[in-house]
């Protein structure tokens, strides 16, 4: 099994005496740590695999590690061995302890959009982007484990005293519906851990050994999660790297890494930095630039890949030169080197960069996939369905009833559905449940009370039903009961229904098929769609360039990379420079130029419109802070310049950021 692993690797494997940082370099094997301890600990130590867990940060890092585990162990998948999301954990946490939690097992996942609703109507705005500012700074506050009533204490502006005084509504609103949103996987287990010591000693007994995936990456509500499995015993194994810690904005905290140290003093620390991924020019430049960071960790990437192209960077007139520049070169380089599409990523800071890239490379026919577009599980003909498959899960889930009912329309508008609330609003019940009370006709008019009614008999049905029979057959006995497929031609012109129709029996036939697999019901699968549709956004592999912001490329490797739009006040952000927070900046640049594996090229604009008017733009500093082993070109000539001269123009740059070597 350690023929492939080189010594840091294997010490990181068998050290089992106490709690373990491996530190992992971009691109140094951390699955390969992870699944190799895990194939150890059951394998060679004989650990029961249902006393261990692996936790990573999406679903599909969790499969690959599930294929590599079973992979290492000849084919069969250690039984009972947990290898799941955090937040998959806490789902599966709170199912179990559901009564300790105050809900039921079939609880409601709400989305974002759906909460996004419950705030609006809290806070009477029809502002959506007020809404989600303010749902926003709640997810915020959960993140860092602060209740409602510590958080009026810590509000600084407008829109924090705003969700202060909706936070506790919100949460009110959430248990009314038997609902948890994203945050809760996590807080609810978490309080439950800290305020009930005999269930959290259970989750102790019951998974003994953790290895968690990149921990930079967790907040402070994983990190407390972490602490109340792990216990004094300290039973795990910590992989993450300080250098690539880009996710604060979203609530994660590096200061993750002091606290291990602190709250496990004989934590033992174990360094990869052989890269297996990219060349030496591409390691001493990251090398290089990162070191102007502060660090907390000091290590140094090396490989053994040889010294490789040199990295070239290019300015454009503007940001349609680099656009037409980019995909041009790209174009060329693969006609010459007879690669793949697939070989090469155009990685920026921002979303609003792509579009210019979009239409270049669709002028020169190259395919291309783009990441962070519309999921597929939040198109609307998927949510209809999910809100049947919701309700019948957990029919106090209000806001998957109202969407159920309404699609497609069978008579009850929206004053019904109004006067219905209005009625289960006195009564503190669920819509569902209102509809069914006797007080109900006092209400609504007997026609529509009876349309109403004859829904949830109807839902009623189906959810006996879920529980015996296979969610294939359910699902499309649904969609006839529901005349899903002529609603949508009845509503939508033909070519708009086709397409909706086609999402509609992709949805279905996955949903069939993981049910067979995973032997799991309908009521199952439905809380596995929830976690789905927030943490996986990756489309099937195919031969295009992949176009994405630098945050969803962390984790990726491309042979050939263009890193585009390398200027100040883009990357850095404006914001980061105005805020004093370059570090994370950089550590964003960092991953960019990791990414790469054989080739790298960077752009920047000189000019650049900022609304009516057009700026000139200074190139970044970090192009002056990856050192001398970088090609200047002249993006108007397309020329190289000499080795001496490319060195004079970068002094020239780093005197004109002021970062020059003492």
């Amino acid at each position: 099994m350690s023929a492939h692993l080189n010594a840091p690797q294997r010490e990181a494997i068998r050290y089992l005496d106490g709690p373990c940082l491996v530190l992992a370099g971009a691109g140094s094997g951390k699955t390969r740590v992870i699944t190799h301890k895990i194939a150890y600990l059951v394998g060679e130590c004989g650990m029961n695999p249902a006393n261990v867990a692996a936790i990573t940060f999406t679903n599909k890092a969790a499969r690959e590690m599930q294929e590599r585990v079973a992979s290492l162990m000849g084919g069969r998948a250690a039984n009972g061995l947990t290898v799941c999301t955090f937040h998959a954990l806490g789902v599966r946490i709170i199912r179990q302890e559901a009564r300790h939690c105050g809900l039921k097992p079939q609880f409601s996942i709400l989305d974002a959009s759906d909460a996004v609703q419950i705030v609006a109507e809290i806070a009477r705005t029809v502002d959506k982007a007020q809404a989600r500012g303010l749902l926003w700074r709640i997810s915020t506050w959960k993140n860092a484990l602060v209740a409602p009533e510590e958080a009026a204490k810590l509000t600084d502006d407008e829109l924090s005293a705003a969700a202060a005084k909706i936070y506790a509504d919100y949460q009110r609103t959430l248990r009314a519906y038997q609902a948890v949103d994203f945050d809760d996987l996590i807080g609810v287990p978490v309080q439950l851990f800290e305020s009930q010591p005999e269930v959290r000693e259970r989750w102790q007994n019951r998974l003994r050994y953790l290895l968690v995936d990149e921990y930079q990456d967790t907040n402070r509500a994983q990190y407390r999660l972490l602490s109340a499995l792990a216990d004094v015993r300290g039973a795990f194994t910590a992989v993450g790297d300080d250098d690539q810690a880009i996710y604060a904005w979203r609530g994660a905290d590096v200061e993750n890494l002091h606290l291990l140290q602190r709250d496990w003093p004989r934590l033992k620390v174990i360094k990869l930095e052989q890269n297996y991924r990219s060349t030496a020019r591409i390691l001493q430049a990251a090398n290089t630039l990162i070191a102007h960071n502060a660090k907390l960790f000091e290590k140094r990437l090396w490989s053994e890949h040889g010294q490789g192209d040199v990295i070239q960077v290019n300015a454009a007139r503007d940001p349609e030169h680099e656009a037409q520049m980019v995909a041009m070169a790209l174009q060329a380089h693969k006609f010459e080197y007879r690669t793949r599409f697939a070989d090469y990523a155009i990685l920026y800071r921002g979303n609003h960069q792509a579009r210019l890239f979009e239409q270049q490379l669709r002028n020169h026919k190259i395919p291309y996939a783009i990441s962070g577009g519309q999921s597929f599980f939040e198109k609307a003909e998927i949510k209809d369905l999910v809100a049947y498959l919701r309700l019948i899960a957990n029919p106090d889930d209000d806001l998957a009833f109202i969407r159920a009912i309404t699609t497609p329309r069978r008579g009850v508008g929206a004053a019904t559905i109004e006067a219905l609330g209005r009625y289960a609003g006195q009564r503190h019940v669920s819509l569902f449940a209102a509809a069914f009370e006797e007080g109900a006709a006092q209400h609504l008019p007997a026609r529509q009370l009876e349309g109403v009614q004859g829904f949830g008999q109807f839902i009623n049905q189906l959810e006996h039903r879920a529980r015996r029979e296979a969610a294939g057959t359910i699902l499309e006995d649904l969609l006839k009961a529901i005349r899903y497929e002529p609603w949508l031609f009845e509503t939508f012109d033909t070519r708009e229904a086709e397409a909706k129709w086609s999402n509609v029996r992709d949805f279905v036939g996955w949903l069939t098929r993981k049910g067979e697999e995973d032997s799991k019901n309908l009521l199952e699968l439905t809380q596995t769609i929830a976690l789905i549709s927030m943490l996986d956004k990756e489309d099937a592999e195919f031969d295009g360039v992949q176009l994405a912001t630098l945050h969803a490329a962390k984790g990726l490797e491309f042979k050939h990379v263009f890193l585009v739009g390398v200027e100040e006040g883009l990357l850095p952000h404006q914001s980061a420079i105005d805020e004093d927070k370059i570090e994370e900046e950089r550590r964003l640049m960092y991953v960019g130029i990791t990414r790469a594996q054989r080739s790298l090229r960077i752009s920047w604009c000189e000019r650049r419109k900022a609304g009516k008017d057009v700026r000139s733009c200074d190139v970044s500093r970090f192009i002056a802070e990856m050192g001398d082993e970088i090609k200047v070109a002249d993006g108007r000539r397309d020329a190289p310049l000499g080795r001496d001269e490319g060195r004079a123009r970068i002094q020239n740059l780093r005197a004109l950021l002021g970062t020059a070597k003492s």
